[in-house]
């Protein structure tokens, strides 16, 4: 089953909403990308308008940015110490932007969106 991203067919009251055109191709969306802790695996997608997404669904590898030097170094990423779009993500070790992960340079916050751009970037986080 595909996910549905067009208008819903119920009214805010509970009511009925009378569609006026059909489902179409455009209005489909698909699976969120989980990204793991792993060798890297990723995957092109051709979407709207011949346009691509680099699919990231394993990587341990992370471009870490230290604000205070401007410097930026890669690195690996050992662990996922917290993520707060989920408690779930957290103990299933899946990188999303805003996860708060660990280093071989220490803590890095990821500041992109991995599972659609296709690498992680993150800046040392200093606590």
């Amino acid at each position: 089953m595909t996910k549905y991203q067009g208008k819903s067919k119920k009214l805010i009251s509970g009511g009925r909403r009378r569609s006026n055109a059909s489902k179409k191709k455009r209005e489909l969306g698909r699976p969120p990308v989980e990204t793991h802790i792993a060798e890297t695996r990723k995957r092109i997608q051709r979407t709207m308008g011949g346009n691509r997404k680099f699919r990231l669904y394993r990587e341990n590898k992370v471009n870490i940015v230290n604000i205070e030097t401007g410097k930026a170094t890669s690195g690996t990423i050992s662990n996922v110490t917290h993520n707060p779009a989920s408690r779930d993500f957290t103990r299933r070790r899946i990188i999303t932007k805003g996860a708060i992960i660990d280093t071989n340079l220490g803590k890095a916050k990821v500041t992109n969106r991995p599972g659609s751009e296709g690498f992680v970037n993150a800046i040392l986080v200093t606590e």
